[in-house]
């Protein structure tokens, strides 16, 4: 930047009446005077009026800026209440497959489309295993129960050994407690583990749902309403303004009109 640039911006901020209010201690002074400087440029005014509806102008454009921040704001608040463990964001995606939802949202909004292929290419490995364990279970072999705990993926396994010390009191009504042989471990891996393996391929699979409905959600009508009204007012404004200047400046530079001659 030119010192001659740098002194117009700073006239530009400081010699205005408005401008001494208009850029909050946060904001950039800087852009601002090269706002008004740019709004100085195109429109030329003369005199304190005209200066007056140019400053108008450059603060109107700058509280829309702002608009534009609390706007991107309210989302990005939103965005982060629909990523938080209570949040049914993802539920209420795919409420329509009738999914039972492992993950939550955070892993859909975050994830690229190679990550959620990854995911899906362990999910079938992991798959694979427990079905692998499952047939053992049913096998003649007298290490049944053994060998198909084996075959369990690890936290599978500590998933298993969860169930077997769980306090009866915590299973849900109807539910009978686990013990541990092979006929228990093959019923838990049709009851308990391979709906959770049906429920997250329909999450991996339609992750696009449960992102389109993360960021919908993320945006808060209420607050949104009011900065939309707001916007709307300064548009109004903007036009009066523009309006105002366009039509002193016609008056000061329309022609004198012609004056009588003497009789």
């Amino acid at each position: 930047m030119t010192n001659e640039k740098a002194l117009v911006r700073f006239n530009a901020t400081r010699h205005g009446v408005l401008s001494r209010n208009a850029v909050l201690p946060w904001e950039d002074a800087d852009e601002y005077g090269a706002l008004l400087a740019a709004f100085r440029e195109e429109h030329a005014p003369q005199g304190p009026t005209e200066e007056h509806l140019v400053e108008e102008l450059a603060g109107i454009v700058w509280r829309k800026r702002r608009l534009r921040l609390a706007e991107a704001a309210a989302h990005r608040a939103g965005l982060y209440k629909t990523m938080q463990s209570y949040s049914d964001t993802a539920s209420s995606a795919l409420a329509h497959l009738h999914g039972q939802v492992t993950d939550g949202v955070r892993a859909a909004v975050r994830d690229t489309p190679a990550d959620t292929a990854e995911a899906l290419r362990d999910l079938k490995s992991d798959e694979a295993m427990t079905r692998r364990a499952w047939e053992l279970t049913a096998s003649r072999r007298n290490d049944r129960y053994e060998a198909a705990l084996a075959a369990l993926r690890e936290d599978t396994r500590g998933w298993w050994s969860e169930r077997l010390t769980c306090d009866p009191e915590d299973l849900d009504e109807g539910e009978a407690p686990y013990e541990a042989d092979a006929d228990h471990l093959r019923r838990f891996i049709e009851t308990q583990v391979m709906p959770w393996y049906g429920g997250r391929r329909t999450e991996l699979e339609h992750r696009s749902l449960i992102r389109e409905q993360a960021f919908g959600e993320s945006l808060k009508g209420d607050k949104l309403e009011v900065l939309a009204r707001y916007e709307v007012h300064l548009d109004r404004k903007m036009e009066r303004m523009l309006t105002m200047l366009m039509r002193l400046k016609e008056l000061r530079t329309a022609p004198a009109p012609e004056g009588r001659g003497d009789t």
